[in-house]
């Protein structure tokens, strides 16, 4: 039988342009993912642009993506991790 906890994503390995790479929490990669998306709704996946609120948005981009196109020559990714086996 499979452990739950392989299912739970409370840790994230977070790259951006010009930073190294951080380990977030799952509400610190929320909070940077609202940042990021306040300064670029121009340039959102179709999927975002049907949510309105900031919160739903960066919510769904955790769960469903990972990655967000932040401009020519820089990149935020993120990826789910575990730190305990």
């Amino acid at each position: 039988m499979v452990d739950s906890i392989l299912y739970q994503e409370n840790t994230f390995v977070v790259l951006e342009t010009d930073q190294p790479e951080q380990i977030f929490t799952t509400q610190e990669l929320l909070e940077k993912l609202k940042k990021v998306l306040l300064t670029c709704q121009d340039n959102l996946p179709r999927d975002l642009k049907k949510l309105t609120l900031i919160d739903e948005q960066a919510e769904f981009l955790k769960n469903n993506f990972c990655e967000l196109d932040v401009g020519p020559d820089n990149y935020l990714q993120w990826y789910a991790i575990r730190l305990e086996k």
